[in-house]
């Protein structure tokens, strides 16, 4: 499934094909990615990554999991997703990550607004969150200029680099949506 959103941006469903050009753009980016990810550092090698693709698309067929590989110019940067879906309870969590290369050229605004309205129309969702890391304020500007609602703290929530990050989290309900 490819969802497109430009002429040289498209969100494509996760899959095993992606695994070794995304692997790349990861592994040259550990450190900086390392900083808020915390299974960064699972990913050693390409086959840990395949893994780790193949179980995304495993979630994706047990309706857990819905995530794209973020191609910008033909190339992969990055990944984002619709994550600990709830369909009872018609709730997902939205995440994201990319490569500095393609940061500051509103890729991940443009994918999460794709996203979004996939979950709100395609799920049926009726609220999606948004958990950052206090101390990541380039993660925070997203779901604030999308016009999410910051909820509060979660206090020593995430556990990245032998040491807990407090998360904010943010929410933003399907109505909301419609009115912008």
């Amino acid at each position: 499934m490819t969802l497109d959103i430009n002429n040289n941006l498209r969100l494509e469903l996760t899959a095993e094909r992606h695994a070794a050009p995304l692997f790349a753009g990861l592994d040259k980016e550990r450190q900086r990615l390392a900083e808020f990810l915390p299974w960064i550092d699972e990913m050693k090698t390409l086959p840990d990554f395949t893994r780790y693709i193949k179980n995304c698309e495993l979630l994706y067929e047990q309706k857990k999991e819905v995530s794209f590989i973020m191609i910008l110019d033909e190339t992969p940067v990055g990944r984002i997703g619709l994550h600990h879906l709830n369909l009872h309870n018609k709730m997902g969590a939205l995440g994201y990550w990319i490569t500095s290369q393609a940061e500051g050229k509103g890729v991940v605004t443009r994918s999460c607004k794709k996203i979004i309205d996939y979950g709100f129309n395609q799920f049926g969702l009726h609220r999606i969150e948004c958990k950052v890391a206090v101390t990541n304020l380039k993660s925070q500007a997203i779901p604030e200029k999308l016009h999410f609602k910051k909820e509060g703290i979660l206090r020593d929530a995430e556990w990245v680099n032998n040491k807990y990050n407090d998360l904010f989290i943010y929410s933003l309900l399907q109505y909301e949506w419609e009115r912008e």
